[in-house]
């Protein structure tokens, strides 16, 4: 059956570098959603549009009277246009090549649905009047598409670039890595509960909070957290000195780092916004990285096969071949 970007791809061709673009920002507009819910939240305006998906019931944008809360949660709300041109110019520019990859596309189109289901969560969330449950899995959503959109961007790049015979990973570095990325999902996870519990409810009016301390879900998170950069520094040594995987968790490590300094602060001076902020802008680094850090060095491992055969050179299109 004929499709539009069939017709289109039989008469244009774009270059990898639109690709490269378009899956760059898939990843800044899934960071860039996350980072702006916190700016609603913090600023009381989770409920400054109080119906979804009009902003009122007579009008689909806020009125004068709605004043500034009413354009901040407007504004987040637009966010989910720009995440759908994103994700349409990296469907378009994914069909558009010269040699497509499927494993490409699936991801294009997989970022496409979990952006409906975002907006549709978060829908629910002003229904349900911010119940700190629905403003969770809002969250976990939008982290969901920046795995997704981080995923596709990793393929992306592996189809310009391999491993040599030096970067191969061991097993171990490949179970800690996994291990690793199960941690920061916790971290996102209790997170939410901190969250939850904590002052930042998402509207001045009263908005029920779970019922558990504070305290002791920020603790909690505390010691996931100790618990992935231990993770992560054992990797660190697990990886080859000067392999690109080493590398990227070492960035890895060092964004790590500040945010803990950030979460630190924050909790230690009664939650300042700016620093909520950051420390959300943070958490979706730190989780975006530690995709990346878990997929880099996957690859590096399913290179491990062809090295025998191949003991100095690259090996890129013996491991692109099942992407393509």
């Amino acid at each position: 059956m004929r499709t539009p970007l069939s017709w289109l791809a039989d008469r244009y061709t774009w270059g990898p570098q639109s690709l490269r673009r378009a899956a760059a920002a898939s990843v800044a507009a899934a960071v860039l959603i996350i980072v702006t819910g916190g700016v609603v939240r913090v600023t009381g305006s989770g409920l400054g549009c109080p119906e979804w998906p009009s902003c009122t019931g007579e009008s689909l944008a806020p009125t004068a009277e709605m004043g500034v809360h009413g354009a901040i949660e407007f504004g987040n709300r637009l966010l989910t246009g720009v995440l759908c041109v994103a994700v349409g110019w990296l469907i378009i520019a994914a069909c558009l090549q010269s040699v497509p990859s499927r494993n490409v596309l699936r991801g294009a189109w997989a970022q496409f649905w979990v952006v409906v289901l975002n907006a549709v969560v978060g829908g629910i969330t002003v229904w349900m009047r911010l119940s700190p449950y629905i403003v969770a899995a809002h969250f976990l959503a939008a982290s969901l598409l920046l795995a997704t959109a981080v995923v596709t961007w990793e393929r992306v790049q592996w189809q310009e670039r391999g491993v040599s015979a030096q970067e191969v990973v061991s097993r171990r570095a490949v179970t800690l890595s996994r291990l690793l990325l199960v941690g920061a999902a916790a971290l996102l996870v209790v997170g939410t509960a901190v969250t939850g519990s904590g002052p930042h409810a998402g509207d001045s009016s009263d908005v029920t909070r779970m019922p558990f301390g504070w305290e002791s879900a920020t603790i909690v998170h505390g010691a996931i957290a100790v618990a992935c950069l231990v993770l992560g520094v054992l990797l660190l040594t697990a990886l080859p000195a000067g392999s690109s995987a080493r590398r990227r968790t070492g960035v890895f490590l060092a964004v790590f780092a500040l945010q803990g300094a950030v979460g630190v602060f924050q909790s230690l001076t009664s939650l300042p916004s700016v620093a909520v902020v950051l420390h959300l802008l943070g958490s979706a680094l730190v989780w975006a990285g530690a995709v990346s850090v878990t997929l880099v060095v996957k690859r590096h491992s399913t290179a491990r096969a062809a090295v025998g055969d191949q003991p100095s050179a690259r090996l890129a299109r013996s491991t692109i071949a099942a992407d393509t």
